[in-house]
């Protein structure tokens, strides 16, 4: 069969077209996720990137002293604690405290361009969403002051603040809600208290299961004091 007399398409060549263009998405769809996924993980190491640049401006305004943890194994409720990271963290990043967002009713949500907010992350619910969150070792309010920089011996090593479930200020590898969430494609981003990110696979971390003790990624702040004790 020729063409139509109008110059238009054959039945025949119009279901080739289209199954072409179908095989053609097929094809792409994937890539383009993969894609968007690899983007939102690198927009998600910018954020820790920037967190862990306030963490740098916040010691040297304290004399080396690191934020509270805010609430440790329960999801957060308690938010109008000055010293907590959620809420003298972002004023040194150009935003208010997490606190003062809540009063106003303007606290990210999923989706948002904010530097609190993983790209990635889906709200599960709860009273407040935060998709990164602290080493619940870190400074915990147990103790009477927050850790310090130079008492804690491998600052390069230890975990400041990473991927989050959301509901939670505090978070480490680990089987319950509050654990450690692997996100970008089986991989969390992590920033250490030096400053610097980095990305591990969640089999790795132990997320789902619990510390591993690993010797380039460490939980516990190995100090001397009240400390957190240890959480599955």
């Amino acid at each position: 069969m020729g063409r139509t007399s109008n110059g238009g398409f054959t039945l025949v060549e119009l279901t080739i077209v289209i199954t072409v263009a179908a095989l053609l998405m097929a094809l792409l769809l994937p890539a383009l996720s993969y894609v968007r996924g690899v983007a939102r993980g690198t927009q998600c190491l910018h954020n820790l990137s920037q967190l862990g640049y306030a963490l740098a401006l916040y010691m040297d305004d304290h004399r080396g002293y690191i934020p509270r943890r805010g609430q440790g194994k329960q999801p957060l409720k308690k938010i109008d604690r000055a010293s907590d990271w959620f809420n003298c963290l972002p004023p040194l990043l150009g935003s208010p405290p997490f606190c003062d967002m809540a009063a106003e009713g303007t606290t990210p949500k999923e989706g948002d361009a904010s530097v609190l907010i993983c790209p990635a992350a889906r709200d599960p619910g709860g009273q407040y969403f935060l998709p990164y969150a602290m080493n619940m070792y870190l400074s915990p309010w147990i103790r009477r002051d927050p850790h310090q920089a130079d008492e804690l011996p491998r600052p390069s090593l230890l975990v400041f603040m990473a991927d989050s479930p959301g509901p939670y200020s505090a978070t480490v590898p680990s089987k319950k809600p509050y654990g450690v969430v692997p996100r970008h494609a089986g991989n969390a981003n992590l920033v250490f208290v030096d400053g610097h990110v980095a990305a591990f696979e969640g089999d790795y971390l132990g997320c789902g299961s619990g510390d591993p003790r690993r010797p380039d990624v460490r939980w516990h702040t190995d100090t001397s004091g009240i400390n957190q004790s240890p959480v599955e």
